[in-house]
């Protein structure tokens, strides 16, 4: 009966199992949605975690027959002519007329000084001039007094009426009367010159720009005291600000003194400022300053600018190309192109002893190994490797791979 009673326990019942199928289907069919929607998750977020990169494009180059370059020099730009204007006189600044980047003409008032004592001395020798013109009046009438005092006496000696000595008295007072209205007369013209002097004097006390240009310091506050001349270690100011004359600019660059042969005066250069690696200037050699620097060996040289553009600013540096002479032109004369790209120097990296770029294709990064050349301000010209027109990673993540899926940036 035992053995039965297990035998019985171990026996399976099939109308309890066809429930049990049935939801096991149903766990198998939401374990298969959820792994589905796991994995459409997954490549979603795996799509949306491609980094983000920025791209320039590879521009070729050109340059036309008989402009080559003979030799390239770095400089700055410098101005001819710029000014600090300060005061003539010292004095406390009173209102200060000019900001930064603002243009002025010549003549225009920079700033003014406290005037309260320059107008009361102006005052005080106008007056001054009033009470000696009043002296002349005074003592004109009293020679023409005396000029009628001598003739009366003339007439009584002539009658015998009055001795020599009172004719001789008389002549004496009126010649008296004549050389103080000569001195009274002088009193005046240096009262009207002490008038004139103080008329300076106010007027020094407004600041003017002494030709047009643009203000690119400025350097007194109102309240400050400002000076003509420097006051040691004080808080007195020795300007009101600086002007640049902006149509004076050019570059200056040190040439090697081995290489200076192949400059001369007129000679055509193109510039390049490193705020604008894509603008080439025209320009032209304007002196070879006759001296050379003993410690860096280099000789400086003046080039003109034949552009004038307010993106041009002093102290902007710049590379400058010297051309040789143009050769006559033909028919069949055209801009040639000139080996490998331009791009920009970011985009090229050190990757152990090679320069490589990665370049964008199909929202995928392909490894280049190229060959750089000169330096153009922000730019590298690239000899190998690349081609016009390839798409560039300029700014991304530090680490990049040949093959990586990227996000390219909008805009770029």
């Amino acid at each position: 009966m035992d053995k039965s009673e297990l035998l019985n326990q171990l026996r399976i019942d099939r109308q309890a199992e066809e429930p049990k199928s049935g939801a096991r289907l149903v766990v198998v069919a939401a374990i298969a949605v959820a792994i589905a929607i796991a994995g459409g998750s997954y490549w979603m977020l795996a799509g949306a975690k491609a980094p983000e990169v920025e791209l320039a494009t590879a521009r070729a180059l050109a340059q036309a027959p008989g402009s080559a370059s003979v030799l390239d020099a770095s400089g700055y730009v410098t101005a001819r002519r710029q000014a600090t204007v300060s005061a003539k006189i010292t004095g406390k600044v009173r209102e200060v007329l000019i900001e930064e980047g603002q243009r002025v003409e010549a003549g225009e008032v920079l700033a003014t000084l406290e005037d309260t004592e320059a107008r009361a001395q102006l005052e005080l020798a106008q007056a001054q001039l009033e009470s000696a013109r009043a002296q002349v009046a005074e003592v004109r009438a009293l020679a023409t007094q005396a000029e009628r005092e001598h003739a009366r006496t003339v007439e009584l000696y002539e009658r015998k009426l009055t001795s020599a000595s009172s004719l001789d008295a008389t002549r004496a007072q009126a010649d008296s009367s004549e050389a103080r209205v000569a001195s009274a007369e002088r009193g005046v013209e240096v009262a009207r010159e002490n008038v004139q002097y103080n008329e300076v004097q106010l007027d020094n006390t407004i600041v003017r720009a002494p030709f047009a240009g643009v203000v690119t310091v400025k350097a007194a506050q109102p309240g400050e005291m400002i000076s003509p001349m420097s006051a040691g270690g004080s808080f007195t100011r020795t300007g009101i600000g600086t002007i640049v004359d902006m149509d004076s600019l050019e570059v200056q660059v040190d040439v090697n003194e081995s290489f200076i042969g192949r400059v001369r005066a007129g000679q055509a250069v193109e510039a390049v400022l490193n705020a604008y690696p894509d603008w080439r200037i025209p320009g032209s050699v304007i002196a070879i300053i006759p001296t050379a620097d003993r410690a860096k060996a280099t000789v400086k040289v003046r080039v003109a600018l034949k552009e004038r553009d307010a993106r041009i600013v002093p102290d902007m540096g710049a590379r400058v190309a010297f051309l040789e002479d143009a050769k006559p032109a033909t028919a069949a004369a055209a801009p040639v192109p000139r080996p490998g790209v331009l791009v920009p120097a970011v985009a090229v990296r050190r990757e152990g002893a090679e320069s490589v770029v990665y370049v964008e294709r199909d929202g995928k990064l392909v490894r280049r190994v190229v060959t750089p050349g000169r330096t153009s301000g922000d730019a590298l010209e690239i000899t190998s490797g690349l081609a016009a027109g390839d798409r560039v990673v300029v700014a991304g993540p530090e680490k990049l791979a040949d093959g990586d899926a990227v996000r390219v940036k909008t805009g770029a």
